[in-house]
């Protein structure tokens, strides 16, 4: 199970990390952390000497009622921080963070290797072709409406069987476009209630419909926050056992805030496994 980024085959057969860089001022955790090119390096180098395979990059906050980003502003944001971490980390994986196919072109064309789709192309109809056209890895994630109007639709017929259907779909069209290297992100905490958050980890391995590799995004989400009557802040520990979870259950990439953490999750998952 291999994707291919930047000519770089990166064998997912063994879990990895992706580090998340949110360069918005009202992301739900660490929103307005990274806002100047030290603080941003100075987290980049961290996460990758802790071991994260990719770092995602996003500029426009996905969390509910999250304020709208014009498409310039998104790049605008986005592509002076690309070009800066390709400068400085040659070897670096970026994914970006974005439902746009402009901004996914010309991240991709700064330096990015993949593209991280919350609506996995149904928010920009150009988005497939656009992935088609650059040949790298897509993250389709499942969503139902928009970050503004997600939380209202969550009423599902069988969650996990309306999630497969969801994927069936969008991997037969960009199957139809050419697109080869596709993971699936299930999408906790997009369109779906704190239950049904706990329902889809606990059915997780269900997802595994087309041998695809599987991202799970817990980290310090509400679900666990929410449950353990904390905050975001305070949610590592929850995210952890939520992270160990995930692994036993299928999940090849932990898209993650603290990476150490989750690659010491992932270490003594591989042991448990060890033949």
């Amino acid at each position: 199970m291999t994707i291919n980024c930047k000519g770089n085959l990166i064998d997912l057969s063994t879990p990895k990390t992706m580090g998340i860089l949110n360069v918005t001022p009202d992301s739900f955790f660490d929103g307005g952390r990274y806002k100047d090119e030290v603080s941003i390096l100075n987290q980049v180098n961290t996460m990758l000497k802790e071991g994260a395979t990719f770092i995602d990059v996003g500029a426009y906050s996905s969390r509910p009622n999250a304020p709208f980003v014009s498409e310039d502003e998104e790049l605008q944001r986005l592509l002076p921080i690309v070009k800066l971490l390709v400068k400085k980390f040659p070897n670096i994986i970026l994914s970006i963070d974005t439902f746009r196919s402009k901004v996914a072109k010309q991240s991709i064309e700064a330096g990015a290797a993949l593209i991280n789709d919350i609506s996995a192309g149904f928010l920009d109809k150009s988005m497939l072709q656009t992935i088609a056209n650059l040949q790298v890895p897509f993250i389709m994630m499942h969503m139902r409406g928009t970050p503004e109007t997600m939380q209202t639709l969550t009423n599902y017929d069988d969650l996990l069987k309306d999630i497969n259907f969801y994927f069936s779909d969008r991997i037969a069209k960009a199957r139809h476009l050419g697109i080869i290297d596709l993971i699936l992100d299930p999408g906790f905490g997009f369109a779906k209630t704190l239950e049904q958050n706990f329902e889809l980890l606990n059915q997780f391995e269900l997802l595994n419909i087309a041998d695809l590799p599987l991202l799970a995004g817990v980290s310090r989400k509400s679900m666990i926050y929410k449950t353990l009557n904390t905050t975001a802040t305070e949610a590592l520990n929850g995210t952890t056992a939520l992270h160990m979870i995930a692994l036993q259950k299928g999940a090849k990439i932990l898209r993650v805030h603290d990476v150490k953490e989750a690659n010491q999750c992932i270490t003594l998952y591989n042991q448990l496994h060890a033949k």
